[in-house]
């Protein structure tokens, strides 16, 4: 059994030929450079800007999609779409801190997608390094299933128990270590200076309140690349796809944060289909090893995955916005 697992372990063949990973990276590139381009010159985004980009960066991962199914298989391309359903459920996640921190830095609305750019860029990166230290996990040994099972379930509990109490997510963005750090080391200006990130100003080199809100981005971006990389891995073992999954639900954040800024706030069961999702997932990695070990565990398809995951999603936005809907009519009947 034991020479089973390793072989399991060795065994994660990756669709991801080089010539696939340098294309890849460089149209990745090339998407975030088009981004820079668009916020360099700060204005206000209209709904229909926001759109028109939410429903490119939609388009992009289904032609993606496609093109795994003609040319490389069924079972790639349904790992690719249940993965991009994952980590854009938890994108979602993502933006509610985003939110939190332009709210809390007073970041001028003319700002706002210049600060979202630079927190997809260091997600990107983080996850890049999170992929990388998966992959070599998963070769050391299958046992690596049960500890990304392990972190995902202890993370689904702690974010259920929070949503059950009520808890909010709101903390003083001030007291995170990274700002208290980085306003030891440096001057911080009192207003925003445009897009600079630092001015100089009486005589020596000051770091604007742009510089610390994208510090604190980034610092929340480590917290999340913990959770979405092992949830990703319980779909798919492909690196390849893993990585591809990551930056499709991230590149287009910065345009689906303007199109749901109004409407996160009425998704108040979120949290609670988020740790439903991540407790699943969780389940799936932990029964995965266990059928390394003994085969007569079964294994939970990937076709099942996605179903159960748009499922809890669906079922997440409809009792939210009946809940919203009955809160309203209390409202009007008290009145």
């Amino acid at each position: 059994m034991v020479s089973g697992v390793s072989v399991l372990a060795a065994e994660v063949q990756s669709v991801g030929s080089p010539w696939l990973w340098g294309i890849s990276i460089v149209v990745l590139l090339g998407l975030l450079t088009m981004d820079f381009a668009v916020t360099h010159r700060p204005h206000e985004v209209s709904l229909r800007e926001a759109v028109g980009w939410s429903v490119f960066y939609l388009a992009l991962p289904l032609v993606f999609g496609l093109g795994l199914w003609w040319w490389i298989g069924t079972t790639q391309a349904v790992e690719f779409f249940t993965g991009f359903v994952v980590e854009k459920s938890l994108s979602v996640d993502n933006l509610f801190v985003f939110m939190l921190l332009l709210a809390a830095f007073a970041v001028p609305s003319a700002l706002a997608q210049r600060v979202l750019l630079y927190g997809i860029v260091g997600a990107l990166v983080l996850r890049g390094v999170f992929i990388a230290l998966g992959a070599a996990l998963l070769q050391a040994g299958a046992w690596a299933f049960l500890v990304f099972g392990g972190i995902l379930f202890v993370t689904a509990v702690k974010i259920l128990r929070e949503a059950l109490a009520g808890e909010s997510v709101e903390r003083d963005v001030s007291q995170l270590r990274s700002v208290r750090l980085l306003r030891r080391l440096m001057p911080v200006t009192d207003e925003y200076h445009g897009a600079r990130l630092t001015v100089r100003q009486a005589g020596r080199r000051a770091l604007t309140p742009l510089s610390v809100v994208v510090v604190a981005v980034f610092a929340t971006d480590v917290v999340f690349a913990v959770d979405s990389v092992p949830a990703v891995y319980g779909v798919t073992e492909d690196p390849y796809l893993v990585f591809v999954t990551n930056a499709f639900a991230l590149l287009g954040l910065r345009a689906l944060y303007f199109v749901l800024r109004s409407a996160l706030g009425r998704l108040v069961y979120l949290n609670h289909g988020l740790a439903l999702i991540l407790a699943f997932i969780g389940v799936k990695l932990m029964l995965h090893w266990a059928h390394g070990l003994w085969p007569a565990v079964p294994e939970i398809p990937t076709f099942v995955s996605l179903a159960v995951i748009v499922v809890i999603l669906g079922v997440v936005t409809v009792t939210s916005l009946r809940s919203e809907r009955r809160a309203v009519e209390e409202a009007a009947g008290r009145s």
